[in-house]
């Protein structure tokens, strides 16, 4: 009889993020959880300036399952001086908890968890990187995306694994920074078994529904056009906007001189399923996206949805990509938004529940985590041979 394999031992796991809010932060609440319930030793940094009191929860609630501990300190969001004793303080953390991977998130999470410990020559971590768009966001061709994709291209050096949660983001990643040098390998993102079952709308719902960032990436601008011009057919449809962001106040001005202001409700964050239950047609107007999780969870809820055909959206829809619309054309987005109100329920709810299975099969977030270790423990093997039962 052929003897068992060796069961690899446990992984210390440093995940390192600036903001505790949107996506990216629903991405390592996942990841962190399912790690530390399979018994690797898991911290978080993250910064203590944003994520409200609802990330400060959400924080509070994790914290006893890390075995590593979480570490809240100043992250700002563009470059800043304050960068270099946050630098230094991040590595004083990781040189005394000596973890097997350090993981970074988003493109601040990343620069700190790839510069963290330069000091530190014999350090034996593995840089893993996840860019969750970050910087790779930002429109090609001008000084800051330069700037950026140079800045990329000299961490590359100092990345072991490449964790891309899109195609979309992985071809771009070539295209403006350049051949991944170690580990490369594209993980979805992934919902669990308890989200895919459907939403109701509340009694007072809206009609229609967005839920994440106000900011202007997420084409909410678009979004208020499209309401006006159903407004000059007649249609005066509400809209529910749960969420949060720097352009709230614009958001409000832009809806009052369109005259659509008394249609809008702005609710503060919450959770998702709660959030569904707010509007019955789910709208995802954004210019920019990676792989966006409410588009999953939406799925999963079989909310009927109105989506752009952007970034990794495509990818998440499948053999359904054809229901997309292009971004940045607030008469698409109203035709489709007009589509909806009038479409049959029957038929809404039988492509609602196609997309969903469709998600169900193919975006698992037990999938999604064991890819993430497999690809931990490969980038491990190929750093240092002498360590490959890692």
């Amino acid at each position: 009889m052929k003897p068992e394999a060796p069961i690899p031992p446990p992984l210390r796991i440093v995940h390192v993020l600036r903001a505790p809010v949107g996506g990216l932060f629903r991405h390592v609440l996942d990841l962190t959880r399912e790690q530390a319930a399979r018994g690797h030793a898991v911290g978080v940094i993250a910064d203590s300036l944003t994520g409200g009191a609802r990330g400060d929860a959400l924080l509070a609630e994790l914290e006893p399952k890390l075995a590593l501990g979480l570490m809240r300190l100043p992250i700002q969001r563009g470059p800043s001086l304050e960068d270099i004793p946050a630098l230094a303080k991040i590595s004083r953390r990781l040189a005394a908890l000596k973890p097997d991977v350090i993981h970074g998130h988003g493109s601040k999470g990343g620069l700190f968890a790839r510069l963290a410990g330069l000091p530190w020559p014999s350090a034996p971590a593995m840089r893993a990187y996840t860019p969750h768009g970050g910087s790779l966001n930002y429109l090609p061709g001008t000084r800051r995306h330069q700037a950026y994709m140079w800045i990329e291209a000299l961490l590359a050096r100092r990345t072991n694994l490449l964790l891309f949660e899109s195609a979309f983001i992985a071809s771009r990643f070539a295209a403006e920074v350049g051949r991944p040098r170690g580990v490369a390998k594209i993980v979805h993102n992934g919902v669990a078994a308890s989200e895919l079952s459907p939403v109701a709308a509340a009694a007072d719902a809206a009609d229609f529904l967005y839920v994440g960032e106000f900011r202007s990436v997420k084409g909410l601008d678009t979004l208020l056009d499209a309401l006006s011009l159903l407004a000059k057919d007649g249609r005066r449809p509400r809209l529910a906007m749960v969420g949060d962001g720097p352009d709230k106040a614009a958001l409000l001005a832009r809806a009052s001189a369109l005259s659509v202001a008394e249609q809008l409700t702005m609710k503060a964050p919450m959770g998702v399923r709660d959030a569904f239950a707010q509007g019955r047609i789910m709208v995802v107007p954004s210019r920019l996206e990676s792989l966006p999780y409410i588009v999953l969870e939406a799925a999963a809820a079989r909310k009927p949805l109105v989506a752009t055909r952007v970034g990794g959206v495509p990818e998440i829809f499948g053999p359904y990509a054809d229901r997309l619309i292009a971004c940045d054309d607030p008469q698409a987005l109203a035709d489709a938004m007009r589509g909806e109100l009038d479409a049959d329920p029957v038929k809404a709810d039988a492509e609602a529940a196609q997309l969903a299975e469709h998600v169900a099969a193919n975006f698992s977030l037990q999938n999604m985590v064991d890819a993430i270790i497999a690809g931990y423990r490969q980038a491990l093997a190929q750093r240092e041979p002498a360590r490959s039962c890692r």
